[in-house]
């Protein structure tokens, strides 16, 4: 199963690790010491990819230092070096899926603005929690777009799990407290919760989210026991300070990143733990209902350096 995995993230991340060597594979197949230009060129290229100035310029000077104190003696420290980086980085934020208890039932919220892919996350990330032996219910609490709820049911008769719903504009929280009832009632280890699309400045929206926060948490002890921030790769650097906006605001404890299959800047990882100091969880390489993939730093890093054997 690892291998599956790392075998698709790479063909996900195919244009991003395509592009970052394209900038640093000279670099990393130089023998002899290491010049200077080396190290320009890795910095260009984590730039590039997304990483952000700020955190491009702090990784490269820390491997400057390295080569002055003569920790770094030649090129072929390179690439390891920069792999102990990137890794420790993630691992930091503790990245990869959330295995803390919590319920039953367990709540988890998707959150985040419109267009990043919420609903489809929602049900793929049912079907893998069907798949670990859980039972799951799906709360359709986006009421404000009609075709939300009519997508949700589609996939969720596809996966083979029930969602609660209700009329077009109905209150959200009402759908979640009914959502809790059904689960409670069925004996249903999981809720996952598909909320609307909205921004950090919208008062009204955010408002209506921490009353469904609330009635979550009246109704199951410590709920919601996740809430992930749905963030579409493709929109880069606009979409880390949109999502910064919103994280704040609105309890974020995790990201599930979409579309990483359809950027080749995938240094919105690195982005992601360095600037919201959130764990990536999840991360979608794909259309499939199978191509939601629990976020690994360590195969994320080696699909990025093509370092896996």
């Amino acid at each position: 199963m690892a291998r599956t995995i790392l075998d698709k993230l790479k063909r996900g991340l195919f244009m991003t690790h395509t592009e970052f060597l394209e900038k640093v594979g000279e670099t990393f197949r130089r023998t002899g010491p290491v010049e200077p230009v080396y190290l320009d060129q890795l910095e260009e290229a984590l730039i590039a990819a997304d990483t952000g100035v700020e955190l491009a310029l702090r990784l490269v000077d820390e491997l400057r230092s390295r080569v002055r104190s003569g920790k770094i003696q030649t090129a072929e420290e390179l690439r390891p070096a920069v792999r102990e980086q990137l890794l420790g980085l993630l691992q930091e934020t503790g990245a990869g899926p959330d295995t803390r208890p919590g319920g039953p039932p367990r709540i988890t919220l998707l959150v985040g603005v419109n267009g990043t892919g919420k609903t489809t996350t929602a049900a793929k990330l049912a079907k893998r929690k069907k798949e670990a032996g859980k039972s799951v219910l799906l709360a359709a609490a986006d009421t404000f777009r009609a075709a939300a709820v009519d997508q949700l049911k589609v996939w969720a008769d596809r996966i083979g799990v029930p969602v609660i719903h209700q009329h077009e504009g109905a209150d959200p929280a009402a759908v979640v407290f009914d959502a809790i009832a059904a689960a409670r009632a069925r004996g249903i280890d999981e809720v996952l919760v598909d909320t609307a699309g909205r921004l950090h400045t919208h008062a009204n929206l955010m408002k209506e989210l921490e009353k469904v926060r609330k009635v979550a948490g009246r109704e199951v002890p410590g709920a919601p026991h996740e809430v992930l921030l749905v963030l579409d790769a493709t929109t880069g650097s606009n979409g880390i300070e949109q999502a910064e906006r919103f994280g704040a605001t609105a309890g974020v404890d995790g990201v599930v990143l979409t579309k990483l299959d359809g950027t080749a800047k995938g240094g919105v990882v690195l982005a992601i733990a360095d600037r919201l100091k959130l764990p990536v969880r999840w991360v979608g390489v794909g259309e499939a209902v199978d191509d939601l993939l629990p976020f690994s730093a360590g195969e994320f890093v080696d699909a990025l350096l093509e370092t896996a054997g």
